[in-house]
């Protein structure tokens, strides 16, 4: 039996990102309009700038690593990627022993803030755990970008595999290299920003588990429509701010502990739910991944177990 990642992102974080925010209309209206509203947020100026939040990079030598421009930590962390992804290791699942990437994270959501009409309201925020608790279920994961555990079924929509990383200099807003002083670096990686990021096919895409194109899924909610324009007019997904910080260590080349944490902004505009008419709603997500996953979070979160 295969264990497919596309069970877990590319189809229920979907649907929870769009229900969501279905949902969360039909709710503003009855706590935004009933109750005093609070002060609509201020338009951020710089909503579409792309600056870096983890500092410039500094040409220098690194556990015993030297790395003179940016792109040569780029490189440096695309093979440790590609040397940490190519192993593989057995689990003991439900479903009996399985074969998976040998180094896997656990994951969770967060959803930052709802904004509908302009307007952020604490009722509307006190009422996301829930939604979201009731819908997302933490999992496992490989390391980002993937679409599943077993490494014939990790490629992207166009069947490219994900085992290897395609991330280059280009695609990287900003990275830093620290060095620990133990045998192993630290690298804080921003990949530069991105609309409706698909997985391996651009700068957010070869750097986590983006969604991907979700027009279908939005189209498929019966009671959403349009009150003008199209559903690609009216639904954007923007990533920008995400980071991850990953720790390598340099004398087998392999990463031995990250952390990644997607930005994710789901903006939509002009929205008919059943009654309402013409409504906006913005919401703020991160999504994020740590490794390698605890025997206790691998129990917890579907009954698995390494086989030592």
């Amino acid at each position: 039996m295969n264990v497919k990642r596309k069970s877990k992102l590319d189809v229920v974080i979907r649907i929870l990102l769009i229900a969501l925010v279905a949902v969360l209309v039909v709710f503003a209206v009855k706590v935004v309009f009933s109750a005093a509203k609070t002060a609509p947020v201020a338009a951020d100026a710089t909503a579409n700038e792309d600056k870096s939040v983890i500092g410039e990079f500094q040409a220098g030598t690194y556990g015993g690593i030297k790395m003179d421009t940016a792109e040569d930590a780029v490189k440096y962390y695309v093979e440790a990627y590609n040397k940490t992804k190519a192993e593989t290791a057995e689990f003991n699942t439900p479903d009996g022993k399985q074969t998976w990437s040998a180094f896997i994270g656990d994951e969770d959501l967060k959803i930052n803030s709802v904004i509908i009409d302009g307007n952020e309201n604490k009722t509307i925020n006190s009422m996301v755990p829930g939604i979201v608790g009731g819908i997302f279920h933490s999992g496992t994961s490989a390391l980002p970008p993937t679409a599943g555990k077993v490494q014939k079924d990790d490629v992207d929509e166009k069947g490219n595999s994900l085992v290897t990383s395609s991330l280059t200099a280009d695609d990287v807003l900003a990275v830093v290299v620290e060095d620990n002083g133990d045998g192993t670096i630290t690298m804080k990686i921003q990949p530069k920003m991105a609309e409706m990021s698909h997985k391996g096919q651009d700068s957010q895409g070869r750097f986590f588990n983006t969604l991907g194109g979700i027009d279908s899924v939005v189209d498929s909610i019966k009671p959403l429509s349009w009150s003008e324009g199209t559903t690609a007019d009216n639904c954007k997904v923007y990533y920008k701010g995400g980071t991850g910080v990953v720790k390598i260590d340099t004398k087998t080349g392999m990463i031995v502990e990250a952390d990644y944490d997607m930005e994710v902004t789901v903006d939509v505009s002009h929205a008919n739910v059943t009654v309402l008419r013409d409504k906006s709603a913005v919401v703020s997500i991160t999504y994020k991944n740590h490794f390698p996953a605890s025997d206790e979070y691998l129990a917890k979160h579907g009954e698995i177990s390494r086989v030592k």
